[in-house]
């Protein structure tokens, strides 16, 4: 089977899809580009699938290359036998590959090695032969250096080693243990002091739990195994019925099986657990990140951004409706208070802030004012909701902090606002950021927006590439206008790099683009290509620069309109959109001689010009009055946002400091194995209160209405295990 015809196969793909990705890739383009505008060439392909066939190529191509270097090592050692060039041509993945190539392999020095240079390899081959009693072949220590080759060749057996591993990851469980004196002050892993999961029911957020725990010296961390069994069936393998050596040989297989063969299984057991972990992490940190980028922006808001502090002030940004800074200040309400004491209000300080506050209101007419949610944010929503009683039709919501302490200290903010120090930076971040979350979050590492698990225990460069990937797809689906957005957002269009950016800046600092063909002279053809169709240019000479059509298909595009008998200049029109939509799309494409795929694109972006994909998100929930964590009892029923999804459940703000936690067993009424199949970050979703604790600041949320009659219960399995085993929950829990 060749590299495509594999790379089809795994991906349920035909080997024409693949070969033409390929070409792509080969030729320069990029996934947004394929994914958008060679639809008819690829079958629709979307761009996960174009990536997943980016990196099974990569790897399928490291795995050949891994073939042909053991394959040269074996023919140089001249140990190359036809049944082996078949194990190793049929291995599917390195992991299978190194178990073929494991016996082979140049090895350390080992008790075996030292007793085959001893020169005790003939006499282990002939006790193998299990036609003698080895009592009768040589003394006891040259039998005990015997075993030690013999315990070794056992455990480098490919096929007996995915026995026990195959019965070990059935049959057994990863237990964990606190250590003698362990230090865990804050009982963080206080859950896994004595635990114990079997591997096939086993979350991935315990295994990196466990790992982490296992690293900071906490716990102890071990897979349970039952060597009697094991070694019976080991023994059954390898033993003939009426061996003389039999006595010695069990001897043999149970040290090659303690001694060699579980530690280097469990470890690889380990190890991949922790790679599925990984994997899996990195999806859920891509999906939040995701639907962050995505949230629906509230456009052409003016809006008051309020970060809140205690001794350093609290920072205030005003925002006029396409994001520029209209003036800065820092207030002191809080000036002398500590977490836990009394707002006096009033206090001079806390009196100029709410003047201040309203000099700000009545100047600039804010619709909205958004308050971080970090430290005095429960202060100043009480400040804010107050003042807001004189304003009743100014609303405010929480926003989120993630992130904007990290972007108001770094080199673009600098760049970005020369002249104003990192707190006031920190308060245009967050109010920016409801404004246009997509051109604001693009500025900071998505890390530090607090939407991942376990984000520093993955592998780095994984997660950068994977987060990379999520942030260049959503820029794409949007798409910029080439005449305001930042290089940061400009580094995410499809084709350009940094130097292409810098020219672009350039340029429309000297004069606005009008026309998209005016980048022809900046960029090289290739480059032009791959980007023009995600670049949007606002009121410009020609209206189809403000759509999703590629300027290759302009020509096509007019020929359509002429052909309906409709012109560019009623594109807005109620009456052009009617008409639109009465076109039989299939039929255009066989007169025009395109495809359907280019002709349906067309038409949509014509019917809805300048159309943001966004705008048919979730808008963000704006308040009018506070609500407190002593105001929640159980069963009251809320609207909040989903701020990060784990794999455990999900975090809602409900306009609290705190997030509730709506865990995995209470999103919905039937089995979830993974909290991103029903919720996603953005989301408005609609929660009851299960139960809260003031003390410790956690909010027990669920999403399943109390009042709802409870499904009956699915009935067990085949094997004896009901579905919803860890996750299921008590009615008078919810």
């Amino acid at each position: 089977m060749t590299i495509i015809e594999n790379i089809a196969q795994s991906l349920s793909l035909k080997t024409s899809q693949i070969q033409i990705v390929l070409d792509m890739f080969e030729e320069g383009a990029t996934i947004p580009f394929i994914a958008r505008y060679r639809k008819e060439q690829t079958g629709n392909l979307d761009e996960d699938q174009l990536r997943s066939i980016e990196q099974t190529w990569k790897y399928q191509n490291a795995l050949q290359d891994r073939k042909a270097s053991i394959l040269q090592i074996l023919e140089e050692k001249k140990l190359l036998t036809h049944e082996l060039k078949q194990a190793i041509d049929e291995s599917q993945t390195l992991a299978n590959l190194e178990e073929v190539y494991r016996p082979y392999k140049e090895k350390r020095k080992t008790k075996a090695t030292e007793a085959i240079a001893k020169g005790f390899g003939p006499l282990a081959d002939q006790i193998w032969e299990q036609k003698y009693d080895p009592a009768q072949l040589a003394d006891t220590p040259s039998l005990e250096q015997a075993g030690y080759i013999l315990a070794e060749k056992i455990s480098d057996r490919a096929d007996l080693r995915k026995m026990v591993r195959e019965y070990i990851e059935k049959n057994e469980s990863i237990t964990s243990m606190k250590k003698k004196d362990a230090q865990d002050p804050q009982g963080i892993y206080q859950n896994y002091y004595e635990f114990s999961n079997t591997l096939t029911r086993l979350p991935s957020h315990r295994v990196l739990a466990l790992d982490r725990a296992e690293k900071e010296k906490i716990l102890t961390v071990s897979i349970t195994s039952d060597v009697d069994t094991l070694q019976a069936l080991l023994q059954k393998k390898l033993l003939k019925p009426s061996s003389p050596s039999r006595a010695y040989l069990e001897a043999v297989i149970r040290d090659a099986l303690v001694r060699l063969m579980l530690p280097s299984i469990k470890r690889e057991i380990r190890s991949e657990l922790r790679e599925k972990a990984h994997e899996h992490a990195i999806k859920g940190f891509a999906a939040n990140l995701s639907h962050l980028l995505m949230a629906r922006p509230l456009k052409g808001q003016v809006l008051l951004s309020w970060d809140p502090g205690y001794v350093n002030g609290c920072k205030l940004a005003m925002l006029s409706a396409n994001g520029a800074v209209l003036d800065t200040t820092v207030v002191f309400p809080f000036r002398f208070m500590g977490k836990n004491d009394e707002v006096n209000q009033e206090s001079r300080d806390y009196l100029e802030a709410v003047k201040v506050t309203k000099q700000w209101i009545r100047q600039y007419h804010p619709t909205i004012v958004v308050i971080g949610n970090g430290t005095a944010s429960r202060e100043s929503e009480d400040l804010i909701a107050n003042l807001l009683e004189d304003y009743p039709d100014i609303s405010y919501l929480i926003g989120s902090e993630a992130g904007a302490s990290v972007y108001s200290a770094s080199e673009l903010a600098k760049e970005e606002f020369p002249d104003l120090p990192v707190e006031k930076r920190s308060a245009i971040s967050i109010g920016r950021r409801v404004q246009d979350p997509l051109s604001e979050l693009v500025k900071i590492d998505p890390q530090s927006l607090g939407i991942g698990e376990y984000q520093h225990d993955v592998p780095q460069k994984q997660l950068r590439e994977t987060l990379d990937f999520a942030t260049d797809k959503a820029v794409n689906q949007v798409g910029v206008n080439i005449n305001t957005a930042s290089p940061s957002l400009l580094r995410h269009v499809s084709g350009l790099k940094k130097p292409q950016i810098n020219k672009i800046v350039k340029a429309r600092d000297t004069h606005p683009f009008t026309n998209r063909l005016q980048l022809e002279k900046l960029l090289s053809a290739q480059t032009y290509q791959q980007s023009i169709g995600f670049l949007r240019i606002l009121n410009g000479e020609n209206p189809l620069d403000n759509t999703g059509i590629h300027p290759e298909s302009y020509e096509l595009t007019n020929r359509l309109l002429q052909e309906v008998h409709l012109s560019l200049s009623d594109l807005h029109t109620q009456s052009f959109k009617d008409a639109l939509a009465k076109l039989d799309a299939k039929a255009l494409a066989k007169t025009l001689e395109s495809d359907l795929y280019t002709i349906t694109d067309i038409i949509q972006e014509l019917h809805s010009p300048g159309l943001d994909p966004r705008d048919k998100m979730d808008a963000p929930i704006l308040k009018k009055g506070i609500l407190k964590i002593e105001d929640l009892t159980e069963g009251m029923e809320l609207q909040g946002t989903i701020r990060n999804v784990t794999s455990f459940g999900a975090f809602v703000d409900i306009g609290l400091h705190e997030d509730g936690l709506v865990h995995i067993s209470r999103l919905c009424n039937h089995f979830v194995s993974d909290p991103n199949e029903v919720v996603h970050t953005g989301q408005i979703v609609t929660v009851y209160v299960v139960d809260t604790d003031v003390a410790r600041k956690r909010i027990s949320l669920t999403m399943i209405d109390p009042s709802a009659p409870v499904p009956e219960r699915k009935p067990h399995n085949r094997k004896g295990k009901h579905p919803q085993k860890n996750n299921r929950i008590n009615r008078r829990d919810r």
